[in-house]
């Protein structure tokens, strides 16, 4: 019999509470997959655990698991005490029967029990499920193929979630064990009754509330706004409390002047029964207004994680993109000293062959092109150093129009049309600040002696940031006639290209294994080479941190604060429901006391949703100043991927909590 009455209370409460289920089933969901990441498959692609990338991945997710568990506890503590409120009238009845009170808490620690259990478990099915799909997702982000994929299952991560919340869910028990016993029988039979003291404070005060509060925004924005947001000293948390009371500031001066400002409206005051959702706002707004201030602060942290994470993913992706325009780049120089004459010649080597040789062919396995690099002589010239002086240069970097084509032409660019007699520049970003030599001479229109002839500047032969060879460490040259480089002596060779094969991977492989022996041998000269997938591994490592500190914080912030305002008006509700039984009974039509529920519910949610959007569109800025020193900020972009994320989950909530409200009311709850 205890156990059956324990049951259908579990049954009762899930159906009125679904969210709260729902919750906390979505967060053992969460916490499992981003926890199974070690077991997942694309872990053995990405070189295992011994992976520094991996092991920074998983140690990550073990701080943060850490901080999402004690926040998902408060959550559900905090859920807790709105079902206890809701049910104390009940466990008074329990009691007047003559059930003791230790027969009472141990029913809550049933329930509890119970609804831990399922939740536990439906949690652990869906992430089971979900977390499958982690592996291509990753694999996706750092452009891996996975040429194998079957079913993961983790042991660890099942017993790190079973323990976490196992503790959570005792803490919770505990709690409404303590809660029950410490309350007295006509506290608990007459807690329905209770009504909120009505504390509206005068226009002037909450004028004045109101002001501090925008005031103290303000001064917290300008300060954000001038210092950035890496100077963390003092100021910067004085900043963090302004913003902090002057949010609180905001909604506590909601309950004073907002009723009180509508009602000068007598035209909206009186219209519908806006009266009846304005009384009944600014009654709960008395003890709701921290709340909302929390929710509020969170919400900036769900935004702004999200976006930042999405803006500076996409910093690095474009990043690792404009330095890997092939597969894989080789250079060698190669030069033999005779000691005899005194002189050092150059050794022309055939690049293809050698890696061929080595068990990796690029003319069969590549559509790959070799050529070579120049160093010309010029007469004397003086250039600027960007600091205020000057310097003699004698010589220029170059590559020949020709090569400098069939590089475009691999990249699927357009070809560059040059005069003879005439050179091109390829502008990139020189790393010491100044305008290269290069830059320099056409800006200037210099004219340049190359073996004895005059060549004059193109102002239409100019490129910018086309990327030669992957991880190119030369940052700017002249594009000169095939013919101006003939008698010139060249310093490097270069061999890049694009792997022809499905599997880049084993291609990849291959082709470090044939360059690490070329380099062994020590008879070819020095060799540097590197690859896309290499450098991918290397900067994505930053990308798929950056979007799982996103993912997993930002989920978890949106997930807390929808849930505790869904929690909050399911039992404003539930309070409510014998106001809307007067209402019926005076001739108020079902659609109107409906439309008034989802104003309700409508205000608490996006009062807090649009202040926070206020504040992150500061930090913002902020943040993206910082990522704009690494790379071009797509903020349409990382703002368009959190709307949507927010849309999704925080919309979810509001429509499941305007229908559930609904229900509670029609059924008289």
């Amino acid at each position: 019999m205890f156990s059956k009455l324990a049951a259908k209370n579990v049954g009762r409460s899930l159906r009125d509470y679904s969210v709260y289920f729902i919750t906390i089933a979505f967060g053992v969901c969460i916490f499992y997959i981003f926890n199974s990441m070690e077991s997942q498959t694309v872990m053995h692609y990405l070189g295992g655990k011994d992976s520094p990338n991996v092991q920074a991945i998983l140690s990550l997710i073990d701080v943060l698991s850490v901080f999402v568990s004690v926040v998902l506890a408060f959550l559900i503590l905090y859920a807790n005490t709105f079902m206890i409120r809701r049910r104390k009238k009940e466990l008074g009845t329990y009691l007047l029967l003559g059930m003791p009170q230790s027969r009472v808490a141990a029913l809550l620690f049933l329930e509890t029990l119970l609804i831990g259990l399922l939740a536990l478990g439906a949690g652990l099915v869906l992430g089971i499920f979900l977390s499958q799909f982690i592996s291509v997702f990753t694999a996706g982000l750092f452009s891996i193929t996975m040429t194998e994929f079957y079913f993961v299952f983790s042991l660890g991560a099942l017993l790190k979630t079973i323990l976490y919340f196992g503790i959570i869910f005792l803490v919770v028990m505990a709690f409404n064990s303590l809660s029950v016993s410490r309350c007295k029988l006509i506290t608990l039979l007459q807690a329905d009754r209770t009504n909120q003291e009505l504390k509206l404070k005068s226009i002037p005060v909450s004028v004045a509330m109101f002001v501090a509060g925008v005031v103290l925004l303000v001064i917290a924005y300008a300060m954000l706004l001038v210092r950035g947001l890496l100077r963390v000293d003092l100021l910067f948390w004085v900043m963090i409390g302004m913003g902090s009371l002057g949010t609180l500031l905001f909604f506590r001066s909601l309950s004073g002047f907002l009723l009180r400002v509508c009602q000068a409206n007598k035209k909206l005051y009186y219209k519908g029964l806006n009266m009846f959702i304005l009384r009944q706002f600014n009654s709960k707004i008395n003890t709701t207004y921290v709340s909302m201030t929390v929710i509020c602060l969170m919400l900036l942290l769900a935004i702004g994680i999200t976006a930042c994470a999405v803006g500076l993913n996409n910093t690095i992706e474009n990043n690792t993109d404009a330095v890997t325009p092939f597969d894989y780049s080789l250079q060698v120089w190669h030069w033999e000293y005779d000691e005899a004459a005194g002189v050092s010649t150059q050794i022309d080597e055939d690049l293809p062959a050698l890696l061929a040789a080595k068990g990796f062919d690029p003319a069969q396995e590549s559509d790959c092109y070799a050529w070579h690099f120049y160093q010309v002589e010029t007469q004397p010239l003086s250039m600027e150093d960007g600091q205020g002086g000057t310097f003699e240069v004698d010589s220029f970097e170059a590559i020949a129009l020709s090569d400098f084509n069939a590089l475009m032409a691999l990249q699927g660019r357009p070809a560059l049309a040059l005069e003879d007699g005439r050179y091109g520049v390829l502008r990139l970003t020189d790393p010491v600040g100044r305008d290269s030599i290069e830059r320099q001479a056409m800006d200037r229109g210099l004219a340049l002696e190359i073996g004895g002839r005059a060549y004059l500047p193109d102002p239409a032969a100019v490129r910018a940031d086309e990327v030669l060879t992957t991880g190119s460490t030369v940052y700017s040259m002249l594009i000169l006639p095939d013919s101006a480089v003939e008698d010139q002596g060249w310093q490097v060779q270069y061999l890049a290209g694009d792997y022809r094969a499905a599997n880049k991977e084993e291609a990849d492989r291959r082709f470090w294994a044939a360059a690490q022996q070329l380099s062994d041998e020590e008879e070819h000269g020095f060799l540097d080479w590197d690859s896309r997938l290499n450098i991918y591994m290397d900067m994505m490592g930053s990308k798929i941190l950056v979007l799982f500190i996103g993912m997993y914080l930002g989920i978890t912030f949106l997930l807390t604060s929808a849930a505790v305002l869904a929690l909050q008006q399911l039992s404003q509700a539930a309070d409510n429901a014998a106001r809307y039984r007067v209402l019926a009974r005076l001739g108020v039509e079902e659609k109107e006391r409906s439309r008034s529920v989802y104003i309700q519910v409508f205000l608490y949610f996006f009062l807090p949703l649009i202040l926070a959007v206020i504040h992150a569109v500061v930090g913002m800025k902020a943040a993206n100043d910082v990522i704009a020193e690494v790379g071009r900020v797509d903020a349409a972009a990382s703002s368009a991927v959190t709307a949507l994320f927010i849309l999704v989950v925080y919309g979810a909530y509001f429509l499941a909590t305007c229908w559930g409200s609904r229900r509670i009311i029609r059924e008289g709850r």
